[in-house]
């Protein structure tokens, strides 16, 4: 599921939609787009909140926010906090919860942080110091109601609705079993799997985790090192979505080179999708040209990162036979 977007376009499209991921972070930015507020519900919101703070405050993270920000950053996760664990949490408070969690960190005076890259993740405390003494930075001061504010109207800009159609599944588990959804009842899936281990998605997230309340390091998010235990988990995560696949239906499957372009996991997920009994149908490779993504990592283009980005689509046999259940002259083949 990820962060959502492909749930969003599809509900705004009068879809029924339904996502599954193992990360709780993937529903606090989901759910509140598929149920937006009003843009005078968040400023109301916003204004009932107290976001004086006279506690303690987490000192390591001033490497990161002015003294006075992480503040108001601290009043605010516990007030959210508190509403989740009584029950009171309503679709305005997540989402305030998800444009906070989004504005952690970044680049620009948008961000509640002080400078630092990349704005989708969390470097680490010892990192950010490396970052603030190179650039000679403190983090300014940062007003946290006032940039939610206005990250909101940004986004509930005019023209933007309530999704149309069903309530959405939202599913925070693993994608190898999801009883939730029937069998035979989808028509499209798209997922991007983990590439391998290039990616911690706990430790990338550690400051959204503390944020939210989430223990990610007792979350079992796929790591996986080696190619055959890869292969392994997507041929029964393929299993999977051939149950809940509509004959006809198909899997956009995206993947990406690693290992500077020596391992295409695309060919091992045309392995397990045949395992599975899905039809291959196309494999869409789109040659990257960098530009912003390059600067935010520092990558240079067709050196390092991730140069192409592999798009396997699979479709599920009309016939229950699977693949072979035609010849090549086209007819129907009965044992």
């Amino acid at each position: 599921m990820g962060r959502g977007t492909t749930l969003v376009e599809g509900a705004l499209l009068g879809r029924r939609v339904a996502g599954c991921d193992v990360n709780p972070l993937s529903r606090v930015f989901t759910a509140p787009r598929l149920s937006p507020p009003t843009i005078e519900e968040v400023a109301d919101r916003l204004r009932s909140i107290d976001f004086s703070w006279d506690g303690e405050i987490r000192e390591d993270l001033r490497v990161f926010y002015h003294r006075s920000t992480l503040r108001q950053l601290t009043a605010l996760r516990h007030y959210l906090l508190a509403r989740i664990g009584s029950a009171r949490v309503d679709d305005t408070d997540r989402w305030i919860q998800m444009v906070a969690t989004n504005r952690l960190t970044g680049h620009s005076p948008g961000f509640f942080s002080v400078y630092t890259l990349p704005p989708n993740q969390a470097v680490s405390v010892t990192s950010q110091k490396r970052i603030n003494a190179r650039r000679s930075q403190t983090p300014p001061k940062r007003d946290v109601p006032a940039l939610i504010l206005k990250k909101s109207r940004q986004l509930l800009a005019a023209g933007r609705a309530r999704p149309p159609g069903a309530p959405p599944t939202l599913l925070t588990q693993s994608c190898e079993a999801t009883p939730q959804i029937a069998d035979a009842s989808v028509d499209l899936v798209v997922t991007s799997p983990p590439f391998l281990d290039t990616v911690d998605y706990a430790q990338d997230n550690w400051l959204r985790a503390w944020f939210c309340g989430f223990d990610l390091a007792a979350v079992p998010i796929w790591h996986l090192r080696n190619l055959s235990d890869w292969t392994a988990a997507m041929t029964t995560t393929f299993h999977e979505l051939h149950r809940v696949l509509r004959p006809g239906g198909f899997v956009a499957f995206e993947v990406g080179e690693i290992r500077k372009g020596k391992l295409r996991l695309e060919e091992r997920a045309l392995t397990a999708g045949l395992a599975a009994g899905l039809e291959p149908v196309l494999v869409l490779i789109n040659d990257q040209r960098f530009t912003k993504t390059a600067n935010c990592w520092g990558v240079t283009n067709n050196s390092k990162g991730t140069n192409t980005n592999r798009l396997v689509l699979f479709q599920k046999p009309h016939c229950a036979l699977g693949p072979r259940c035609f010849s090549e002259e086209g007819y129907l083949l009965v044992n």
